[in-house]
């Protein structure tokens, strides 16, 4: 014979996380990256947001009661420093098959979200910190990209934009990348819309052509195709006439086409900068000055023949 379930009358309390029994067998889990995120919302909000409901009755007394739903919530309000969060508690008395069936329907029932919708909600934020608090993985990303048109959408990039990882030498080479671009341009790096959809052509085109699901590993491929041809970022500070177009300071790099030079060399080039300093010929500090003015002497010279810019036919 079935026992019917009581009608509940829960009420709001407040209770040390602590102190609650959490479910022994719990069939919802969270992945790591998952329960981060969730503790870092918690610590961001400084309390929950929604409130895990609770069970008092028979070996479950006030302040131990039994966690029926929100188990990694208040794991996580722990974790996140939390003294007291709020809960509702059913006193009602329940057996143990009607306390698991609530727990089952908790976990169960929760809706089904319209991916045109959640797309539409997720590009209204436009904050990478809120983007990630959302908690969107990656399948639910993935979604969304299958309702955009584009190769790749703006959730997947940004949601991947806070997620890359890189190991310590790759991080540095990322960094020192990112900075020499940013030196090296005149405007601002994805000032706007045409160069946001840009970069979400080219990370698509990576993917496609390295056959890569990363966005790490498709941006370290993008980094490495700019690392060969770094005097292309020229065209930031040179006109096609060959006159600067700033005075701001740009990367040797960009000039020589790379980051390093044989060790002989430097030697020779350190020499020669340590003397034109000794002599006063150049301001101590100011090297570049020598290069500059024996290249100047090299195009005025009665060897040099002044290159001409390509010319479409």
């Amino acid at each position: 014979m079935t026992t019917p379930m009581p009608q509940f009358r829960p009420r709001l309390v407040r209770r040390d996380p602590r102190g609650l029994t959490r479910l022994e067998v719990n069939a919802r889990y969270m992945r790591k990256e998952e329960y981060d995120r969730l503790v870092e919302n918690i610590r961001r909000d400084g309390c929950l947001t929604s409130t895990p409901l609770i069970y008092a009755g028979g070996e479950y007394e006030e302040g131990r009661e039994l966690v029926l739903s929100g188990n990694h919530r208040t794991m996580a309000s722990v974790d996140a420093g939390l003294d007291e969060i709020d809960c509702m508690l059913i006193e009602e008395p329940l057996t143990h098959q009607q306390l698991v069936a609530i727990q089952l329907s908790h976990n169960a029932i929760a809706g089904q979200d319209d991916p045109a919708t959640l797309k539409q909600l997720y590009d209204e934020l436009d904050d990478v910190d809120w983007r990630a608090y959302s908690g969107l993985d990656d399948e639910t990303l993935s979604l969304l990209a299958e309702v955009s048109p584009e190769g790749l959408s703006e959730a997947n990039l940004d949601f991947a934009t806070v997620s890359l990882i890189f190991l310590p030498p790759e991080l540095d080479a990322a960094r020192e990348a990112f900075e020499q671009a940013r030196l090296s341009q005149n405007a601002s790096w994805l000032a706007a819309r045409a160069d946001y959809e840009q970069t979400l052509d080219t990370l698509a085109s990576t993917h496609a052509a390295h056959k890569v699901g990363n966005v790490a590993t498709a941006l370290h491929a993008i980094l490495t195709i700019v690392e060969r041809h770094l005097t292309d970022l020229q065209d930031g500070y040179q006109s096609p006439e060959g006159e600067p177009l700033h005075n701001g300071l740009v990367g040797l790099e960009t000039v020589l086409g790379a980051r390093t030079l044989p060790a002989p060399a430097a030697v020779t080039i350190n020499k020669a900068i340590a003397a034109a300093e000794g002599r006063g010929e150049i301001e101590q500090g100011k090297g570049w000055r020598l290069l500059e003015r024996l290249a100047g002497e090299y195009l005025s010279g009665p060897n040099h023949t002044p290159s001409t810019p390509d010319t479409e036919s």
